[in-house]
């Protein structure tokens, strides 16, 4: 059998250039870097570029405290019954002492750092760049903006104890989905997952148990998660996990170490002024 390549085809074998008309020059780098391989050259400035925003990351979060990451659509209005909910857990996941982090967009995010905003809390936000640009929403302490998806995602994983899934699309039922896989395969252990809008839930909640009856997930799955509707509640259970699974306590919060100029950031800022 001949041995397969990745070698884009000699220039004889596409006529008017196929290959390059959706991966040329002009596409965007993150476009670009999910098209195929590209030139050497390309590959390394981006790899570096992929590790500059994974070092940004973790300088920027590692002192936001024990976080809870909220998930939900960026579409609910201010009026919307479930941005309601949103600014609501929110509000109780501030009063128990977490810091609220979300992707930082309008909608269910907003909501969610607005409730800890409002109730003293700590409010945190990773952007994503879009062609059509998300702005951070006005309710965050501090927010990071990220290029590629997937460096977003390993932030909103990394530096939270529990999830809580408010009604979304796409994106947030990958959120879901990956933190599922994620506790699934052991890569995490066990970390809080709460489904909040019970009703909107209820045919993925169907299609779950379906799952499970033809064994290709496990019932076990099903039982990590929480499913509520009533903010406290689901605060309550995200808080008794975390405290006793994670041993999490009220106390002082890790502090930046001068040596490794964990400061900087700050003292410049202050020197701006």
């Amino acid at each position: 059998m001949a041995d397969l390549s990745t070698d884009p085809p000699p220039p004889h074998a596409v006529p008017d250039g196929d290959w390059d008309r959706n991966a040329g020059a002009a596409a965007p780098a993150e476009t670009k870097f999910l098209q195929g391989p590209q030139r050497r050259g390309f590959e390394l400035w981006l790899l570096l570029k992929i590790a500059r925003e994974l070092f940004r990351g973790f300088r920027k979060l590692h002192f936001v405290g024990p976080c809870v990451t909220v998930f939900g659509s960026a579409r609910f209005g201010p009026d919307h019954r479930y941005y309601a909910l949103g600014r609501e857990v929110g509000r109780f996941l501030a009063e128990s002492g977490f810091t609220v982090m979300t992707g930082g967009g309008p909608g269910v995010m907003e909501a969610a750092n607005r409730g800890a905003k409002e109730a003293g809390g700590r409010s945190i936000g990773c952007n994503i760049k879009l062609p059509l640009e998300q702005k951070p929403n006005p309710y965050l302490d501090s927010w990071i903006d990220f290029e590629f998806f997937f460096v977003r995602k390993v932030m909103l994983v990394k530096y939270s104890y529990a999830f809580v899934v408010l009604p979304g699309g796409f994106g947030t039922l990958d959120e879901l989905f990956e933190v599922l896989t994620l506790i699934q395969t052991g890569k995490v252990h066990d970390f809080p997952v709460a489904l909040m809008g019970v009703d909107y839930w209820g045919p993925l909640l169907d299609q779950l148990r379906r799952m499970a009856a033809e064994r290709t997930i496990d019932p076990a799955d099903l039982d990590r998660l929480i499913v509520s509707d009533h903010p406290g509640e689901v605060v309550s259970a995200v808080t008794d996990r975390a405290m006793t699974r994670f041993g999490l306590t009220y106390g002082p919060r890790v502090k930046p170490c001068w040596w490794l100029l964990e400061n900087f950031g700050r003292w410049w800022r202050k020197l701006q002024r």
